[in-house]
């Protein structure tokens, strides 16, 4: 399977016709239809229904599609690090994150880089700690600001100061709204949002203790974006790291910390014995000498 082959497959996915895809590549329509007929022989599975007006994708090309843009992404990725060490300190750095208090440390290690090297782009990934080490295992990104709990193994990180704190989201309304914090025994009779974690229910299960068994949760999510949505619309209350809460508009969510107190630490990790772009290495030396006793205020 040739890395111009995928390109092309994943043209005509975004154009919906060969035809216009074609146009696209600078190619001919009968160079294109070969080429993709060709990949399906190769691969032994069909890739489109061509049944219809447009380019429908079958299970495999789906999931051939999903492939694909990781795998080009790798590439390009590649291409432009191997590009890097050839030339002065520029190029992207690729960090992940979760919607965390520790985001507020960001900024202040960025603007410090930046000033040193001000050819250097950041891309920043929000996903949660899972996705976000699945990217840095698969070299989409190279930093991940991770909240534990969280594996460590195969990483060198540096643990934040600054703490996570576990609380409860619902609408100004909302009876629990008028209590300073939220109990165990509160979200009984409430229906729920859970993180999709499962270390993070584990923490949570801890938490609550015996009467974690008896919550009625009707979802989970793995953002607090999506959580607050529901909670607007008063389907459940959400229980979410602080994060960026505080930036949110008070009229239509506000928060409650839980007691007694559940918190958690955040790391900023990258993998061992990873090969980096000069760009990456350069940031994260950077992140090693950085004074974050100082960040975030």
């Amino acid at each position: 399977m040739e890395i111009r082959v995928l390109r092309y497959f994943l043209t005509v996915v975004r154009e919906e016709s060969i035809t216009r895809a074609a146009d696209v590549l600078h190619i001919t329509q009968p160079t294109l239809s070969r080429q993709l007929a060709k990949m399906e022989e190769d691969i032994g599975v069909k890739l489109f229904d061509r049944g219809t007006r447009k380019i429908v994708l079958t299970n495999e090309g789906m999931l051939l599609r999903r492939r694909a843009e990781e795998i080009l992404e790798l590439v390009d990725k590649t291409e432009q690090e191997l590009i890097e060490q050839e030339e002065a300190v520029e190029g992207t750095v690729s960090i992940g994150c979760g919607d965390l208090g520790a985001v507020q440390m960001l900024p202040d290690l960025l603007r410090a880089f930046h000033k040193k090297y001000p050819a250097v782009r950041f891309d920043i990934h929000t996903a949660t700690a899972d996705h976000v080490r699945a990217r840095m295992e698969r070299g989409l990104a190279d930093i991940g600001l991770l909240l534990e709990p969280v594996n460590m193994e195969k990483y060198d990180f540096i643990r934040l100061n600054q703490k996570e704190q576990w609380g409860v989201v619902m609408t100004p309304d909302s009876p629990l709204s008028e209590k300073p914090y939220v109990t165990a025994e509160d979200l009984l009779s409430v229906p729920l949002i859970l993180p999709q974690r499962l270390n993070i229910q584990s923490e949570l299960a801890n938490w609550f203790g015996d009467v974690f068994e008896h919550l009625n949760v009707l979802f989970t999510s793995n953002l607090p974006a999506n959580s607050s949505i529901m909670v607007y619309h008063k389907l459940a209350y959400a229980i979410i790291i602080r994060g960026s809460t505080s930036l949110w508009d008070q009229e239509k969510i506000i928060y409650r910390p839980l007691y007694p107190e559940l918190s958690a630490s955040s790391v900023l990790a990258w993998r061992r014995q990873q090969p980096f772009g000069l760009a990456a290495s350069k940031f994260i030396e950077h992140i090693k000498s950085f004074d974050f006793s100082k960040s975030g205020k």
